[in-house]
């Protein structure tokens, strides 16, 4: 009976090669990252898809890219090369001295984690990691892009993640500028969004812009507004908003210091109701790199002295 190894007589080595220059998209990144040549990347991945009989990878001058076959390997392969580099590293640094780089991808709304004062007490408790934080509002799947986790809305975790609080519940709002009220008034209802000025929100060009979510009688509904303005950009949408351009939406927590020196108001504020927080997330492992269990402790530790406050 001939093993599977044997069958295929893959050499790993080209596997972790592979998923350099895929998460890359350079092989003189993916060199650099693995301390080798250009060279004996370009060798690894030549021979590791003459012996699978398929185009992992398409390359221009400019630009290296997946094929399907290599899209479809890196999934496959990338959360477990990623777990033997979890059970190494927890291995090799002795699992009480936490350190090396530590990924995350990030919402930019998640207003409790990006603060500063949490990330900052971190990294002054914590000399030897080096965070890397994207913030970032595209949906990906954050191993195999390479992070160590996330942060986002609990709603829209997968469900065989681990997630830690990072906040309490939250609640969005619409919010303007006292002197849009005083020259268009205030809608009384969502559904008179409509014919008002709205600064709206999309995450990237050629997505719709976000549809404003409101909740009446125990029931959830969205409204299509029709933004005047759209952009990714939430501080735009503030300064827009305070400069009476119009009525902006997003998350309560966000619009707070422009609310405390009352330069938005608050409209519409019956229809918002609680929803799930922010959560760092991360795969389900047995060996979690002591750089993530860190941050781990250190969130909960934070969360527990709010919530003694």
């Amino acid at each position: 009976m001939v093993s599977l190894t044997n069958q295929w007589d893959i050499d790993l080595n080209a596997i972790v090669v592979f998923v350099a220059v895929a998460e890359e998209r350079n092989f003189r990144a993916a060199a650099d990252r693995l301390g080798v040549t250009r060279s004996a990347v370009s060798q690894s991945i030549l021979r590791l898809e003459q012996r699978l009989g398929i185009a992992l990878l398409q390359r221009t001058t400019r630009s290296v890219n997946l094929t399907e076959a290599g899209e479809r390997l890196l999934a496959s392969v990338a959360p477990a090369i990623a777990d033997v580099n979890a059970a190494i590293e927890a291995t090799t640094e002795f699992l009480d001295r936490p350190r090396g780089r530590l990924r995350i991808a990030v919402s930019s709304i998640a207003e409790a984690f990006l603060s500063g004062p949490l990330l900052a007490s971190f990294a002054e408790r914590f000399p030897e990691v080096h965070l890397d934080i994207v913030v970032t509002d595209e949906e990906f799947d954050i191993v195999a892009e390479g992070y160590d986790a996330g942060v986002r809305l609990g709603e829209v975790i997968e469900q065989d993640m681990i997630a830690v609080p990072v906040s309490g519940d939250q609640r969005q709002m619409a919010v303007c500028a006292p002197r849009y009220l005083e020259k268009f008034g205030a809608p009384a209802h969502p559904r008179e969004l409509v014919a008002h000025r709205c600064i709206g929100w999309r995450p990237a060009p050629g997505v719709s812009p976000y549809r404003w979510e409101f909740g009446e009688d125990g029931r959830e509904f969205d409204v299509a507004v029709a933004p005047e303005i759209t952009t990714n950009d939430m501080w735009l949408m503030i300064r827009l908003a305070v400069a009476g351009a119009g009525i902006t939406f997003g998350m309560a927590d966000t619009f707070r210091p422009w609310l405390d020196r009352g330069e938005l108001v608050p409209i519409l504020d019956g229809y918002f109701p609680p929803f799930a927080g922010f959560y760092l997330y991360f795969p389900s492992r047995r060996n979690i790199a002591p750089k993530l269990r860190a941050l781990v402790d250190h969130l909960r530790g934070a969360r527990q002295a709010r919530d003694r406050g």
